[in-house]
């Protein structure tokens, strides 16, 4: 007994020490996820954490269902189909054609409302968000400088950085994208209780607007300049400015760093449902109209979904880009873990899957996984078949 309670002593003296270090090197952010995360079971962050964290709401007003298509249900997932969606842990699938739901399926316990975690997919809410504050003056355009919102970023090459580089991800920034290192600066920021403290320590250390380097921090950057200029809370400026026009038929939840910081985890993190998140791609799909109305200006719609760079064909201003793929050209929201919403404009067909994990293969020089063209094969071949 007296060596059990020597050595419970000296756990309890190693684990004081242990938060005393976190704290001192500025790292006890990695409390947090081990809280959160790594207690749970977890390496990274997956559907469901945003039940972990705090949140703000994103109010929807009247809802607009989707309608069913004629043949609504009518086809069976290929074999194909039914393997990745198995063996990746699909929750959703959602085929949407001529803007009416053709095919729909659910698992895990997930249905047609549930929440879950939209990751980068985010990002190309905010890129729009950026050009709502453009189009109502609150920010002048794409070739704004940061510095004028922030003046951290006022000298050397981050004088030249604009919002335009931001929603483009051609910051020129040190940001490193690392999400299974505890000690990468991704790591904190999903973490960290104070966004804003770690996104104005970023440093500019390539020219600004010259090349494309995927970068979180670009679109969390992107999201502090929105609010400073808008005067208003990232949560609901989306839901003014898409999530009631679009007629989302569930409020949706945005992750925030903490309570009393309130500031959203923009590159990241808006829990909704996989009709929901389609809408936004249908926004784009036909051209920034919603029922008829222009919601968001049709030449940025067109900006967005084709390459800033030609040697990053992959990506637009907030929209990854697959360019003829079997002749076709889709456009694309992405998150980790695998939740997409792809759109085939020309044959006015969307895609969404959400799920626990995409597969991780040698990419071959190839920006998308494939699982990407998996689901959209199959979602191809169903069409055909039936």
């Amino acid at each position: 007994m007296k060596f059990l309670k020597t050595v419970l002593k000296w756990l309890l003296v190693l684990l004081v020490l242990i938060v005393a270090i976190l704290y001192i090197t500025d790292t006890d952010y990695l409390l947090k996820a081990v809280r959160t995360i790594y207690l749970k079971g977890h390496s990274t962050a997956y559907l469901e954490d945003y039940k972990q964290f705090d949140n703000e709401v994103v109010a929807n007003g009247a809802g607009q269902p989707w309608p069913n298509h004629a043949d609504y249900n009518s086809a069976k997932e290929t074999e194909a189909l039914q393997k990745i969606n198995t063996d990746l842990g699909t929750i959703a699938y959602v085929i949407i054609k001529n803007d009416s739901i053709w095919f729909e399926n659910y698992c895990d316990g997930f249905g047609e409302d549930s929440k879950s975690n939209s990751f980068s997919m985010a990002k190309s809410y905010v890129s729009g968000l950026m050009q709502k504050a453009i189009e109502q003056g609150h920010i002048k355009s794409l070739d704004q400088p940061v510095g004028d919102f922030f003046p951290e970023f006022s000298e050397g090459k981050a004088a030249k950085m604009t919002v335009g580089d931001l929603s483009s991800m051609s910051s020129g920034t040190n940001w490193d994208e690392a999400y299974y290192s505890p000690l990468s600066i991704t790591t904190r920021a999903y973490f960290d209780d104070d966004l804003e403290k770690v996104i104005l320590g970023l440093k500019v250390v390539d020219e600004p607007g010259q090349a494309y380097k995927y970068a979180s921090g670009d679109t969390q950057l992107l999201a502090m300049v929105i609010e400073k200029a808008t005067g208003k809370k990232m949560y609901d400026y989306l839901s003014e400015s898409f999530w009631k026009p679009l007629g989302s038929e569930n409020s949706t939840l945005w992750q925030v760093d903490s309570e009393e910081n309130d500031l959203v985890k923009a590159y990241c993190c808006i829990a909704s449902n996989a009709k929901d998140f389609a809408r936004y791609g249908k926004l784009f799909k036909d051209h920034g109209k919603w029922n008829g109305k222009q919601v968001l200006d049709s030449a940025f719609v067109a900006k967005s979904v084709t390459p800033r760079f030609a040697a990053s064909p992959e990506y637009g201003y907030g929209w990854w880009l697959i360019q003829d793929y079997k002749g076709k050209d889709f456009f694309m929201m992405r998150g980790h873990l695998g939740q997409y919403v792809i759109v085939q404009p020309d044959d006015n067909v969307i895609i969404v899957r959400l799920g626990h994990e995409s597969r991780k293969v040698d990419y071959d020089g190839d920006a998308f996984t494939q699982d990407i063209y998996t689901y959209i094969d199959e979602a191809y071949a169903m069409m055909k078949n039936n």
